[in-house]
C-alpha cells in the first residue's frame, strides 16, 4: 500500500495539479488538507471516476479534509465526537478505515503568534487529539494520524532554527504535544524510514524558500506498531513543489508491505 499526506491549500485552485498527480502517481489512499471547501463543492466525482472512493469534511472558506482511497472507504466519522472542540466549527479533522487501516487525517491550527488565544487553543487543541485517540482507538490497531500538524518535532526539522526565536511551530509545548501522541504508541514514519534526510515538506511562498531550501518538515504521518512494521519507504514529492501554481506544502508518500 502506498499512502501520502498532501496540503493542497485551496483544492478547486489545485485541482490541476491533484489530478495529473494520483493519475502518475500509483498512490492507494491520499489524505488531503486545506480543501477549503463545502461538503456540497467537494470534486468526488472527478476522483471516482479514476478510482477514488472519498470523504470530505469542510466548512467552506478555510481549511477542511478529505480521504481519497482506491482500496475502500468505510466506517468513517469528522471531528472528536462528544469531545468540546476549541476551534469548533473549523472541520479539521476527517477519519476512514482504508484497506484494513484507520487513517486519521488532521490540519492542526496554526497558532498564528505566541503569546496569543490562538496558540493557547492549538495547544487545547492537540490535548483533544490525544484524548480523542485514547477514548476511541488502541495502540494496537493498525492506524495512521497524519496530515499538516504546524509543528516541527525537532531543530533539524527547520531550514534554521535560529531563525524561529518565539515563533509557533517550533515551541516547547508545541513539540511536548507530539511528544504525547508518541507516548500513546505513535512512531513517525519518515523518521522511522529515514533518520538522517531533511524530510522539508512546507516552504513559504514568500522570498524564494523553496529554491533557497528554506524550509520545514510539518506534514507528518504517525503510525502504531501494526503499521510502522510494514513501512519500507518515505518521501518527499519535491516535482510536486515546482511549476505553475503549486502548493506551498508537498506531498509526503509512504510505502507499506503487502
Amino acid at each position: 500500500m502506498r499512502f501520502t499526506t498532501w496540503n493542497v491549500a485551496s483544492l478547486k485552485a489545485r485541482m490541476p495539479r491533484v489530478e495529473p498527480w494520483l493519475a502518475a502517481a500509483d498512490c492507494d489512499v491520499l489524505c488531503v488538507q486545506e480543501t477549503k471547501m463545502t461538503d456540497e463543492a467537494f470534486p468526488a466525482d472527478a476522483f471516482a471516476a479514476m478510482g477514488y472512493e472519498s470523504v470530505h469534511h469542510g466548512e467552506g472558506r478555510w481549511n477542511g479534509v478529505a480521504i481519497l482511497s482506491r482500496v475502500g472507504v468505510e466506517a468513517t466519522t469528522h471531528g472528536f465526537g462528544g469531545l468540546e472542540d476549541p476551534y469548533e466549527g473549523d472541520a479539521r479533522l476527517v477519519s476512514a478505515v482504508c484497506g484494513g487501516i484507520r487513517f486519521i487525517d488532521v490540519y492542526v491550527p496554526n497558532g498564528r503568534e505566541v503569546p496569543s488565544e490562538f496558540y493557547d487553543r492549538k495547544l487545547v487543541w492537540f490535548e483533544r487529539l490525544a484524548e480523542y485517540l485514547d477514548a476511541n482507538h488502541s495502540p494496537d490497531e493498525p492506524l495512521v494520524l497524519l496530515g499538516d500538524f504546524n509543528v516541527a518535532p525537532e531543530d533539524r526539522d527547520v531550514w534554521d532554527i535560529t531563525r524561529f526565536t518565539l515563533s509557533t511551530h517550533v515551541t516547547g509545548p508545541e513539540r511536548d504535544a507530539l511528544a504525547t501522541l508518541r507516548d500513546w504508541g505513535l512512531t513517525d514514519a519518515f523518521r522511522a524510514v529515514d533518520g538522517e534526510a531533511d524530510g522539508f515538506s512546507f516552504w513559504d511562498y514568500r522570498g524564494g524558500d523553496f529554491h533557497q531550501g528554506r524550509g520545514m518538515r510539518i506534514d507528518l504521518a504517525y503510525v502504531t506498531a501494526p503499521v510502522a512494521e510494514r513501512l519500507t519507504g518515505a518521501r518527499v514529492d519535491r516535482d510536486a513543489r515546482k511549476g505553475e501554481k503549486p502548493s506551498d506544502h508537498a506531498p509526503v508518500i509512504f510505502d507499506l508491505t503487502d
